[in-house]
Order: C-alpha cells, then sequence, then structure tokens
C-alpha cells in the first residue's frame, strides 16, 4: 500500500477515533459488515485504550484481518469498559487467536 493511500485511511477514520477517545455516553457501537478493515480496527484500538464507557463494539464481517485483530488484542489489555466484542468473519488467523487469548488474561471484564 502507498504512503498516500494508508494517509487518507488514516484520516479516514481519525473523526471516530477522536470521537470514541472522549466519549463519555455511548456505551453500543455496531460496526458490523462495515468494510473497516485493519486500518479501522487499528485506529479503534486506539480509541479503546482510553474509552472508559463503551461495552459493545460489534465488529463482525469487517475485513480486519491479522493486524486489524493484533491493533485490538493491545487494547483489550488496558480496556476496563468492553465486555461485548463479537469478530466473526474477519479472517483472523490462528496466531492471532492466541494473543487475544493472551490479553483476555490481563482483561477481566470482557466475557462474550
Amino acid at each position: 500500500m502507498s504512503f498516500q493511500r494508508r494517509m487518507k485511511s488514516s484520516i479516514k477514520y481519525m473523526p471516530y477515533q477522536l470521537a470514541l477517545k472522549i466519549n463519555t455516553s455511548l456505551t453500543i457501537l455496531d460496526l458490523g459488515s462495515n468494510r473497516i478493515r485493519k486500518e479501522g480496527a487499528q485506529a479503534l484500538s486506539e480509541a479503546l485504550k482510553v474509552n472508559t464507557s463503551l461495552t459493545t463494539l460489534e465488529l463482525s464481517n469487517n475485513r480486519i484481518r491479522k493486524e486489524g485483530a493484533l491493533a485490538l488484542s493491545e487494547a483489550l489489555k488496558v480496556n476496563t469498559s468492553l465486555t461485548t466484542l463479537p469478530l466473526w468473519c474477519n479472517s483472523i488467523e490462528d496466531e492471532v487467536d492466541l494473543a487475544i487469548s493472551e490479553a483476555l488474561k490481563e482483561n477481566a471484564v470482557l466475557t462474550q
């Protein structure tokens, strides 16, 4: 992917990332089947590191793949509010399943 295309993708998700970082009232966000891909998942993971109100984030069927899921696993290590994170149909590999499992050892609130 070219530098210009990566910048365009990053800028595309910036408003959502910033909004989730300062959000104090939204508890459920359904982004299922929205083609957010790995760039969107990476942006969301940065927001999840500081967001304390979101309890459900639906990300199924978004093609987040390995890179996006690994970013989310890092966010899960520090997020204290998310209880539900559906990730089916995202082309996630076995090694990412392991990374998410490891993150869940540090996250006591995520249950689904």
